[in-house]
């Protein structure tokens, strides 16, 4: 994943490493759901290995909404990252939120890794790639 692609878990990782405060938009209550990429590589694998047709949805049905994410995001990161709130667009969907009924009844696939199990080994990436080897990255983050 890209530090910078514009996705909600990766801005507000790279947020809070930098000590910017949180971007949530809106007033935070729309949800999404997140997934880790093992999770979809499983079930890519299972789905490849059959003789399966048709679309699989292989989301994770788990919902957060942005606000419950940002502060997992300061609780995994640190504690007194700011959540500042700015001004929604118009067309950001309010729920997102996958039906894996296929998935789970013909693939026999689910996703395992709950978000706040991945998100500090996303954590440990993105701190390597935004300050270089973790030394450097540990003395960046002391103190939180």
């Amino acid at each position: 994943m890209c530090i910078d692609d514009g996705r909600v878990v990766s801005n507000f990782v790279a947020q809070a490493l930098r000590k910017e405060p949180l971007t949530v938009y809106g007033d935070g209550k729309q949800t999404r759901s997140f997934q880790y990429v093992s999770d979809l590589v499983e079930g890519l694998m299972r789905l490849m290995e059959g003789d399966h047709i048709g679309p699989f949805n292989l989301g994770n049905p788990g919902e957060f909404t942005m606000l419950e994410l940002a502060k997992v995001v300061q609780d995994t990161i640190d504690p007194n990252a700011r959540i500042e709130f700015r001004e929604n667009t118009q067309d950001d969907p309010h729920k997102r939120k996958p039906d894996i009924t296929k998935a789970k009844e013909q693939l026999g696939w689910e996703p395992k890794i709950a978000l706040r199990d991945g998100l500090p080994l996303m954590v440990t990436d993105f701190r390597k790639r935004i300050f270089g080897d973790q030394d450097n990255a540990a003395t960046a983050t002391e103190g939180q």
